[in-house]
């Protein structure tokens, strides 16, 4: 059963009334945003909010071209991937807030950590209280950042999704990610296709399943398929540096790895990246 919440790590202290606050926004679900956003005003007047932003390219690009905001709310899955890339690219220099789902255990490991968290959606009472509970702490001096890294490890580890719920007609079934040997679209729509040469609709997007799936054993090798590496029968040498490969099940597509995905796929296979 997962629980879904926002945690708090907080890097520096910032003086409540004597600075006007600066708060951004990485969401890419717009009501949610917007709502964040109408709550935060309401907390704070006069708060600056100098971007929305909702994929991991555009919040890199953001931190690279602008001095850090004061604060950063950011949900755990963007539209083109996993939040975490956004540290793995580019020095995060703010306190961050992180909005997203969890299972019990990870919650365990954010009170372990000393770290706050509100159920979503999150209420204006108890954002404000936790805000307050914030300032008390680290007016005392006594205040100990988390470990930051050690608790990244975690997230990492918990956030891959361990399996999907599908329905058809009157049913309901879930199906355990090891099961699943591909997901790929059809008409603009996604779908993966089981071991046991099932079918099913992903209802999620590739560019989404790409930041839920453990990139140690899944890979996006196009813009059409994301497989399983115990999905690969055979692989050839393609034109253009590229490399078909050869799926079990079989697929009526081919898949072929792009060539500006043939270097990073090569090293995949190897366990390197």
């Amino acid at each position: 059963m997962h629980e879904t919440v926002c945690f708090f790590i907080f890097e520096k202290e910032f003086q409540h009334n004597e600075v006007i606050m600066k708060a951004l926004i990485i969401e890419d679900e717009h009501a949610t945003a917007l709502r964040l956003k109408k709550i935060l005003e309401e907390l704070e007047p006069g708060i600056i909010i100098p971007a929305i932003l909702d994929t991991v390219d555009s919040s890199v690009r953001w931190f690279s071209e602008n001095m850090p905001p004061d604060i950063v709310f950011m949900d755990i899955h963007l539209a083109d991937g996993s939040a975490f890339g956004i540290f793995d690219r580019v020095k995060v220099k703010a306190p961050v807030v992180f909005i997203t789902a969890y299972d019990t255990y990870a919650l365990r490991a954010f009170r372990v950590n000393s770290i706050d968290y509100l159920l979503k959606p999150v209420k204006k009472s108890e954002l404000k209280a936790s805000l307050e509970k914030f300032r008390e702490y680290h007016a005392s001096g006594t205040a100990a950042l988390p470990d930051f890294e050690a608790l990244a490890r975690i997230l990492r580890k918990e956030e891959y999704q361990k399996r999907f719920v599908v329905r058809y007609g009157q049913k309901i079934k879930a199906i355990e990610s090891e099961d699943i040997a591909y997901f790929f679209t059809e008409s603009g729509n996604a779908f993966f296709r089981t071991f046991d040469n099932s079918t099913y609709p992903a209802e999620t997007s590739l560019d989404k399943l790409e930041g839920l799936l453990d990139p140690k054993k899944f890979y996006r090798i196009n813009r059409q398929f994301i497989i399983n590496v115990n999905a690969i029968r055979e692989m050839f040498n393609y034109s253009k540096s590229r490399v078909k490969i050869e799926l079990t099940p079989p697929c009526e597509y081919d898949s072929i790895a792009s060539a500006e995905r043939s270097g990073d796929f090569k090293k995949w296979l190897s366990g390197k990246s």
